[in-house]
């Protein structure tokens, strides 16, 4: 028998270290070749470490959560034949117990093992009813805590088997077939609660969080609100879908944003930019890659519609829809996660009547959608009722001026408001 050591590979982009987010195997598991055996988190995405031989796992190089440098020893598997472990190089009989339990050293760089990108943690199977404090927010997505809402559970109740005890569908799904005795073991709303759970920040979350804190510690940010009256543009959205939609897809309002956004930057190029603020240099893009800020069950992520300016309509939903899927399935590559030159973020049905989004940096500028309601307007003194949204951004003072900022809006209010303006040249 012999040892063949896996090491942290190098996973391209300059990256020294990763985090270990997530073990799948265990000392004592029997793997076999292209079987996942952990993930790790880059600054961009979840990357799977899978195994390139059969055999038998002796031993783990870390924990969840820690800080591994490239070339790191990730993990032993005991494999038939000699492996790639020198038997000079193999630790004592006497010492085998003992790797089981802590993590080895690192050992010398080796060549990079084979990765798969993903960006979405590993789901464990759904553990049995808990009942939260009835004022905690347990973790979930937007699209998770509309479904509990339809089928009437309350999410305190429900254990989440997601990152950081993130409550996914499945788990709702989980929490409905284990019937009513089971789910009224959460007990009485009014019971008292004297339980508290140590939830760890690693993998994804630890990422949004560190990169929310760097930008609002590094940005000078402000943020401008203007409402915009959307009710043309919505009969021109359901105009299209009616006549184009079964054959070239159905359109959403994002895409008419980007477009919106693509017209606007022709007048307004320092929107489009990334600031340097250690060299002190502003990049001004031509082309207009529009990061679309995405709710995935592991976090916030922001894929990239590359090349705006180029795309149609439908061409720009296409795209919109496959990133979105693919960020929320766990299959966006790092390229598709990084490159942004501008940021558009919207809750959709849950956008509220304000937000004040925090810069994606190290862009200059991000838009935020609000949802859309019918209110009463005056126009030319007459009381209607208009479908009115609110666009909330965001800009980093130290490059954008005041001025800039508000006129950039009203450029995309006028573009929104008059919506045959957007394909006018």
């Amino acid at each position: 028998m012999g040892t063949h050591v896996i090491k942290m590979p190098d996973i391209g982009e300059g990256i020294a270290e990763v985090e270990l987010s997530v073990w799948h195997v265990k000392v004592g598991d029997m793997v076999v070749e292209d079987q996942v055996l952990a993930d790790v988190m880059t600054d961009k995405a979840m990357v799977d470490i899978p195994s390139p031989v059969h055999g038998r796992v002796i031993a783990l190089g870390g924990e969840p959560g820690e800080v591994m440098a490239v070339g790191s020893e990730l993990i032993r598997i005991e494999v038939e034949g000699a492996g790639n472990l020198k038997e000079s190089a193999q630790p004592a009989p006497a010492a085998a117990p003992q790797a089981a339990t802590q993590a080895p050293k690192p050992t010398p760089l080796a060549t990079p093992e084979p990765v798969v990108e993903k960006t979405t943690a590993p789901r464990c199977a759904p553990q049995a009813p808990v009942a939260r404090d009835p004022e905690e927010r347990p973790l979930a997505s937007p699209a998770v805590r509309k479904h509990a809402l339809d089928l009437g559970i309350q999410l305190r109740l429900v254990q989440g088997s997601g990152p950081a005890g993130r409550i996914l569908h499945e788990d709702l799904e989980a929490y409905l077939a284990q019937g009513p005795s089971a789910q009224a073991k959460g007990g009485s709303g009014y019971a008292e609660r004297h339980d508290e759970q140590q939830i760890p920040v690693i993998g994804m979350r630890r990422k949004i969080a560190q990169r929310m804190q760097e930008a609002t510690q590094r940005a000078a940010h402000f943020s401008y609100v203007e409402e915009i009256d959307v009710t043309a543009l919505e009969e021109l959205r359901v105009h299209l879908n009616d006549k184009h939609g079964a054959s070239r897809g159905k359109l959403t309002l994002l895409p008419f944003l980007v477009r919106a956004l693509v017209v606007a930057l022709r007048d307004f190029p320092q929107m489009n930019a990334r600031y340097d603020d250690e060299a002190q240099v502003i990049h001004r893009s031509g082309a207009v890659h529009v990061g679309v800020a995405t709710q995935s069950d592991v976090g916030l992520m922001v894929p990239v519609v590359r090349h705006a300016e180029a795309r149609s309509l439908w061409d720009s939903a296409a795209e919109i829809s496959r990133l979105a899927t693919a960020a929320r399935n766990g299959k966006a590559s790092r390229d598709e996660l990084s490159g942004s030159t501008i940021t558009l973020t919207s809750l959709g049905a849950l956008g509220g009547i304000v937000s004040t989004p925090v810069l994606n940096l190290p862009e200059v500028a991000i838009v935020g959608v609000n949802k859309i309601v019918e209110r009463p307007v005056v126009i030319k003194g007459q009381i209607v009722i208009r479908k009115m949204m609110n666009l909330s951004s965001s800009f980093d003072h130290r490059v954008v001026d005041g001025m800039d900022a508000a006129q950039f809006i009203q450029a995309l209010r006028g573009l929104l408001e008059q919506p045959a303006t957007l394909f006018v040249e």
